[in-house]
Parts: C-alpha cells; sequence; structure tokens
C-alpha cells in the first residue's frame, strides 16, 4: 500500500519513512508542493501525509486543490502549528486527520491504519472477506477461521492490497506501483505471479482470480 509523504525537513523524513516501511508500507517522499503536484498526477496513492509549511507554498493550499480535482484519498495533516483554530481551518480545507508535532510514532501509525481502515469500510485491525482473515497488526492470515499464518513482508503488503480492494481488477502494474516505491529499482513483473501463487497457497485459488490480460481479483464472495 503506497502513500505519499509531503515533508521537507530532511531528518524527519527520513524518519517517517523508515517508520512506515517498518508498518508495511511503501512511501513515496516529496520535500515541495511542485514535486507533490507531480507525483500525484502520475502515481496512485492510498493516502498522504502532508506538511503544511512548506518551502515553496502553503500545503493547505494544495489539499484545497486536490479536493478541488476530485482526489478523494485521506488526508492527515502533520505540522508545528497546534492551535485550535489551526486544526479547524485543516480539517475544514480537506484534512481528514490533524497531528502536531511533536509526536510519538505509535499515535501516526494509528492515526493511518484508523483511516485507512475507514476508507475501506472495516473499523478493526482484522479485515474478513469471503472467509479470509487478515490481521493487520500482527500480519498473518487465516481462512475460515482456521489456523493463523504468518505473511512475508510482500505478501502481507499485496494481499492488505487486494482485500482494500476487492472485487477491482488489478493489474500487474498496479501491483508492483503499491510494492515498490519510485526510488527502488523496477521489479520484474513475473514477481507479481509468484507472490500470487504463494497467497494462494494461504487462501485457495478461488479467492485471487486471474482475468487474463487483465490482472486480479480478490472474491469478495
Amino acid at each position: 500500500m503506497k502513500l505519499l509523504l509531503l515533508e521537507d525537513d530532511d531528518l524527519l523524513a527520513e524518519s517517517l519513512d523508515e517508520c512506515l516501511k517498518d508498518n508495511g508500507y511503501r512511501v513515496d517522499l516529496a520535500t515541495s508542493l511542485s514535486v507533490a503536484r507531480s507525483l500525484m498526477a502520475t502515481e496512485r496513492y492510498e493516502l498522504a501525509i502532508l506538511d503544511l509549511g512548506l518551502p515553496d507554498g502553503s500545503g493547505l493550499d494544495l489539499l484545497k486543490q486536490w479536493r478541488k480535482d476530485g482526489h478523494d484519498l485521506p488526508v492527515l495533516i502533520l505540522t508545528a502549528r497546534d492551535t485550535w483554530e489551526d486544526k479547524v481551518v485543516g480539517l475544514e480545507g480537506g484534512a481528514d486527520d490533524y497531528l502536531t508535532k511533536p509526536f510519538h510514532e505509535a499515535e501516526l501509525i494509528a492515526r493511518v491504519m484508523a483511516l485507512l481502515r475507514r476508507k475501506s469500510g472495516h473499523l478493526t485491525a482484522e479485515l474478513t472477506l469471503n472467509g479470509v482473515s487478515l490481521d493487520e497488526a500482527n500480519q498473518c492470515v487465516r481462512v475460515d477461521g482456521g489456523t493463523w499464518h504468518t505473511l512475508t513482508g510482500t505478501e502481507f503488503l499485496l494481499l492488505r492490497y487486494f482485500m482494500h480492494h476487492p472485487g477491482h481488477v488489478l493489474s500487474k502494474d498496479q501491483l508492483l506501483n503499491q510494492l515498490y516505491a519510485l526510488d527502488q529499482d523496477a521489479a520484474a513483473s513475473n514477481l507479481i505471479e509468484v507472490y500470487i501463487a504463494r497467497l494462494r497457497r494461504h487462501v485457495g485459488k478461488s479467492i485471487i482470480q486471474t482475468r487474463r490480460g487483465q490482472g486480479y481479483v480478490f472474491d469478495a464472495g
């Protein structure tokens, strides 16, 4: 699951990037509004973490433009502006949540997970679809109430993305885009086939279906 992080403080950005990746997310980093605009025009993100004070303008203005353009991804504002008036302005400007600096990384991760669950319509840390249960906190899966099986990092990322988009045909390129950040070397497309085969051993072939020439679909039942 890929996130956009807009933060111009190098040390904080590096720390956040590491924290988010440790928790199973892929992150593209933007240090200015212009970079963020370019990324949003070409990439698909599940959530954005947005600082307000950027070297080339206001993050709040960017957020308002995103909403005007129809971008409905959840946005978490992360800023040092901590008055209640600032929070009201941020939330009214289109933010879904507002976290002030300094903050605990555990709280940031909890808020990110909560926003993503809200977006997908699931209000707990355990997703269950068509008999498949995914424990997001512990990165493990079980079928029909059976034994939990621990997933590798990539298996977890892939299955979580499928379960947040049930019934959607997802191409190999879309799936690779969620697994690898822009600054990483491009992965071979057959890597997806390898991980689909691994996931099917856990959840069954009928759950993750192939659409020949198009991609794969998670059957929500």
